[in-house]
């Protein structure tokens, strides 16, 4: 199955970074009062491990300390920097800089779409083949553990729902997928949550 998918997948993404696009509705909605222009550009490695019983999405889990997102679950990433040539630079050197993982190893399948978020933030989804076995060395102060959920579970729409959140003045609706880890329940959700979908919407969309 896991060939079959990860060829699936490869239809749905494009081979350089693409801006944001209305067709895929699964984005929290524009800043507020900020033109995309202004939005603070960043990246995020959607690394996929591909294992005996099928693909794998990584993920990592905030250290509860941090003033932004404290806790929450997401990819690999950050701000672009000024050394940054590509979003796929920005993914690879985030994801060795919080997990230890070595900058040669993850295979650039693609790009999603870039995706806004209403925090200002205008987030490149760069998605990678990791090959097992390889070793992660987490930055302690920023991530509290790294994990592996199968990527049927995250797609299939039984896990997902939407949820509703009073922010900067209006109530927002965000994107939230449950399932399990091998070891606890994980609930992912904002951000990280709707770049998924994306994925699965063009994934359906191609059938």
């Amino acid at each position: 199955m896991t060939p079959d998918l990860l060829a699936h997948i490869r239809t749905c993404l494009a081979p350089e970074p693409v801006a944001a696009t209305d067709e895929d509705d699964f984005r929290e909605g524009k800043a507020d009062g900020l033109a995309e222009a202004a939005l603070i550009p960043s990246a995020v490695l959607f690394p996929l491990a591909p294992r005996a019983q099928g693909l794998q999405a990584l993920f990592t889990r905030r250290t509860d300390h941090l003033r932004d997102h404290p806790g929450q679950i997401s990819f690999p990433g950050g701000r672009m920097e000024q050394g940054d040539a590509t979003p796929a630079h920005t993914a690879l050197r985030e994801a060795e800089e919080e997990i230890g993982l070595a900058r040669n190893l993850p295979q650039i399948l693609g790009y999603l779409p870039a995706y806004r978020t209403a925090t200002g933030f205008l987030i490149y989804p760069v998605v990678a083949l990791l090959l097992p076995p390889f070793t992660l060395t987490l930055d302690a102060f920023e991530v509290a553990e790294a994990f592996e959920i199968p990527l049927t579970r995250l797609l299939d729409p039984a896990n997902q729902r939407r949820e509703s959140i009073f922010y900067k003045g209006k109530t927002r609706r965000y994107h939230v997928i449950d399932c399990e880890s091998e070891t606890q329940p994980r609930h992912i959700w904002g951000a990280t949550a709707g770049m998924i979908l994306m994925l699965a919407g063009r994934l359906a969309k191609r059938g």
